[in-house]
């Protein structure tokens, strides 16, 4: 009897220890670890997944031309630089036989308030505007020769308002509304 009792104490001692120790650790610290391993090993199969996604990125732009990574960086530049577009247009004006009399730059609120509000917030739109005000005074041919130039200017440029003041000697007073972006 007592070959009978040793191993049927034996197996409810394994049984008790099961119930009291190795159930409660096994559902609790370690499902816990285990649960944090498989969200460690989510995240970085994204990780992985995002540097690949980086690396094919970076290995395509290494690939564009440097000139025409240049061109771009020409056509939408990311910062305004007032300074230098106004030399630019002061150039292009003297080139083509017309002389710029009052250059103003709106402020880029005031020249984009209404196609941020179209857009929802300010900041979702990665393109910046700002418009400059110009005077001038030159021929009708001139004023075609600096038009010409700006549409082919390599700075992303819109005329958005033209006024013609005439006279009677054939030099004309212009009044233009130029529209510029730049990335934010």
């Amino acid at each position: 009897m007592n070959s009978r009792i040793l191993p049927a104490l034996a197996l409810l001692v394994a049984v008790g220890i099961f119930f009291a120790y190795v159930g409660p650790t096994w559902n609790g610290p370690i499902a816990a670890a285990q649960a944090a391993i498989a969200s460690d090993d989510q995240a970085l199969a994204a990780a992985n997944t995002y540097t690949a996604q980086q690396n094919q990125l970076l290995s395509e732009r290494n690939a564009i031309d440097q000139a025409d990574l240049a061109r771009l960086a020409n056509f939408l530049p990311d910062s305004v630089d007032n300074v230098g577009l106004i030399l630019d247009l002061n150039a292009l004006a003297a080139r083509s036989g017309l002389s710029l009399t009052h250059v103003d730059v709106t402020p880029e609120s005031a020249a984009s308030g209404n196609a941020s509000a179209g857009a929802g917030a300010a900041g979702a739109d990665p393109v910046g505007s700002v418009d400059l005000s110009l005077s001038a005074a030159g021929t009708y041919a001139s004023l075609k020769n600096f038009l010409a130039g700006v549409e082919r200017s390599e700075r992303l440029l819109d005329v958005r308002d033209l006024i013609v003041k005439g006279s009677d000697t054939g030099v004309y007073t212009y009044q233009m509304k130029l529209r510029l972006y730049w990335l934010r």
